[in-house]
C-alpha cells in the first residue's frame, strides 16, 4: 500500500510540474495559454507602423550611423571621415559636439553603452569584406564630456572567418553595424549581405585583442543596422532594412539567458519607403528613436537624413 501511495505521489507531482512547450507570447497568432515554456516558434500577423514624428537632421550628419540615449540627449555619429559625436535633442536638433582629434576613423557603424562606458564600433566591413583591423573604441562615461576623455580599444576577429580575399562591395557576411553590451560581454549582430541573416558573436568588454565567438544565427530576412537592449523587458530590438530599402524593426524576446536566437522574433515594417535606417535607441522602452542616412538612387530616390519616433509600447510585453 505504501509503495502504491509513493508511486501515485510521484506521478501526480511529475505531471503537475512538467513543462509544456509552446508559444507563450499572447501577441502571437499561435499563442498557447497552456504552454509554460516558450519553444521559440511563435508566429505573427503582418504588422506595419507609422512614425509619430519625423524631422530632417542637420547636413553635418548626413551619414548618421548609430544612436544611443545618454545624458538626456540622443548621440549619433557619421560612418566615414568624421571624428565627432553629435548630441541631439529628441527633435533632432544638435545641442552638443564631442571631437576626438586623436582618433582615426575608418568606418564607425554603431554606438552602444553600459553603465560605465560608451562604445563606438569601428568595424564596418562591407566595402571589401577583408578588414583585419576591426575594433571597438571604449570611452569612460565620466570623462567623455571633458577635454581629456579616457579611452582604450577592443580589437577582434570573427571565429569562423578564414577567407580574407578581396570581395565585391556589399557581398560579405562578415559586416557588422549593430551590437549591445550586457554585463561583461559585447554581443555583435552581423549584417549579412548574401544570406540576409544576422549572426550573434560574443567577446569580452575589456580592452584587449579577442576572437569573437559565434553563438547563433537569426533569420532576419534583411540587413541589420542597429540594436538596443531592453534589460527590464528581457529583450532586444534590432533595426534594419531590406534590399529594396524597406525599413523594419525586429523584436527579440522569450529567449533563454543571452541566447537571442532561441526565442521569438517579430518583424514590424516601418511605413517609410526608401529609407536606410541606421540607428535605434530608446529612453523609456516605449518610444524608440530611429535615424536614417541620406540615400540617393538616381533618378527616383532622394531621401534626406532624418530622425523618427515610433511607439512600440503595444508590441512589447508589459
Amino acid at each position: 500500500m505504501m509503495q502504491k501511495t509513493i508511486l501515485f505521489f510521484l506521478l501526480f507531482t511529475t505531471g503537475s510540474y512538467a513543462q509544456i512547450k509552446g508559444c507563450t507570447d499572447r501577441f502571437a497568432s499561435n499563442f498557447d495559454p497552456k504552454a509554460t515554456e516558450n519553444d521559440g516558434h511563435c508566429w505573427y500577423a503582418s504588422a506595419k507602423l507609422s512614425p509619430v514624428f519625423s524631422a530632417k537632421l542637420s547636413d553635418s550628419i548626413q551619414r548618421t550611423s548609430g544612436l544611443i540615449y545618454f545624458d538626456n540627449l540622443l548621440w549619433t555619429h557619421n560612418d566615414h571621415f568624421d571624428d565627432r559625436l553629435y548630441g541631439l535633442d529628441l527633435k533632432g536638433k544638435i545641442k552638443k559636439k564631442i571631437k576626438f582629434a586623436e582618433l582615426k576613423t575608418k568606418d564607425w557603424e554603431e554606438i552602444s553603452q553600459d553603465s560605465l562606458y560608451i562604445y563606438i564600433g569601428d568595424f564596418g566591413n562591407n566595402n571589401k569584406g577583408n578588414r583585419k583591423d576591426l575594433r571597438i573604441i571604449r570611452i569612460q562615461k565620466e570623462t567623455i564630456l571633458t577635454t581629456n576623455p579616457v579611452m582604450d580599444t577592443i580589437a577582434f576577429s570573427y571565429s569562423d572567418q578564414s577567407n580574407f580575399k578581396l570581395q565585391k562591395a556589399n557581398t560579405t557576411n562578415f559586416d557588422c553595424e549593430a551590437f549591445i553590451v550586457q554585463k561583461d560581454v559585447i554581443y555583435l549582430f552581423t549584417k549579412e549581405w548574401s544570406n540576409q541573416r544576422t549572426s550573434v558573436y560574443a567577446l569580452p568588454n575589456k580592452a584587449g585583442v579577442y576572437t569573437a565567438e559565434f553563438k547563433g544565427s537569426i533569420d532576419a530576412q534583411g540587413l541589420i543596422t542597429g540594436a538596443v537592449a531592453l534589460p527590464s523587458k528581457k529583450g532586444v530590438v534590432l533595426c534594419g532594412y531590406s534590399k529594396t530599402l524597406q525599413p523594419f524593426v525586429l523584436l527579440l524576446y522569450g529567449y533563454e539567458k543571452d541566447s537571442f536566437w532561441s526565442g521569438n522574433s517579430r518583424k514590424i515594417k516601418i511605413r517609410l519607403p526608401f529609407h536606410q535606417i541606421e540607428g535605434i535607441t530608446t529612453a523609456d522602452g516605449k518610444l524608440f528613436y530611429l535615424t536614417n542616412e541620406t540615400t540617393i538612387r538616381k533618378p527616383f530616390i532622394n531621401t534626406p537624413q532624418q530622425i523618427h519616433t515610433i511607439d512600440l509600447s503595444s508590441y512589447l510585453n508589459p
